[in-house]
């Protein structure tokens, strides 16, 4: 998707900034992930608006370089910019502009499913990485769909979903082919709102973009069953299931 035709990147952060809590389990599990070794340099590649940039540079006291094709996402995170260790550049996986071993670490949220050529992104994070060096991809994954707490409101985003999300075995697949090993794959579950009203709110500033294309009846319906979903269901936190897979 094209985020610079949409409105999205208005939006963006309203919708996806789950707190103070939900940075500091992420940087957690990156650690975790790359066995809590030392970085002198990461590449947030796909950084949208920053909104995990600042963390990694704070987290690992690294120089953080975040990478987005979106010029209206980059101005969001130029605009909220207060880290110097941190810097951002215009730039897609399948084009990284950055020279040959030039990181320790690649960490990619939600981007695998916009490539346009995943191989090729792949073997661009080999490029770029250092020898020893690790990308951890963050990444919804086909099988995962029924459990998304969005997909039994909106059900015209199922075959988006299926269409566009992979499988964890082709991320696997992908990034094996470009001469990385597998080192892990887990499944970490995020709380994303404190209870369904305010999830409608999250998803009503328009930040995802599978919802994007439906249609405004469609998604006007949603809403409404979610609604009413929420005055049933009282203060029930809103929880979704994100895969890790990290690469060597």
């Amino acid at each position: 998707m094209d985020y610079d035709s949409t409105e999205i990147p208005a939006g963006y952060d309203r919708a996806r900034d789950h707190g103070p809590e939900v940075l500091q389990l992420w940087m957690n599990v990156v650690a975790s992930c790359a066995g809590n070794q030392r970085f002198d340099t990461i590449l947030d590649l796909g950084c949208g608006t920053g909104r995990f940039t600042e963390g990694l540079a704070a987290h690992f006291d690294a120089e953080v370089i975040g990478v987005d094709p979106s010029t209206k996402m980059l101005d969001k995170a130029q605009r909220k910019l207060r880290d110097r260790r941190v810097r951002y550049e215009p730039g897609c996986g399948e084009a990284i502009p950055l020279p040959n071993d030039s990181v320790d670490l690649i960490f990619m949220s939600m981007i695998f499913h916009h490539f346009t050529d995943p191989h090729l992104a792949a073997r661009e994070c080999r490029r770029v990485l250092r020898d020893g060096g690790a990308a951890i991809v963050r990444t919804g994954c086909r099988e995962r769909i029924s459990s998304y707490p969005y997909v039994p409101f909106f059900p015209e985003s199922r075959p988006i979903l299926e269409d566009c999300l992979p499988t964890a075995t082709i991320v696997r697949e992908v990034f094996e082919s470009a001469g990385f090993s597998t080192v892990s794959a887990e499944l970490v579950t995020q709380e994303i709102a404190a209870d369904y009203t305010m999830y409608v709110e999250k998803l009503l500033a328009g930040g995802d973009s599978v919802l994007a294309q439906l249609s405004p009846t469609e998604f006007q319906n949603g809403i409404d069953a979610l609604r009413a979903h929420a005055a049933r269901t009282g203060d029930k936190p809103v929880s979704e299931p994100i895969d890790v897979l990290v690469f060597r």
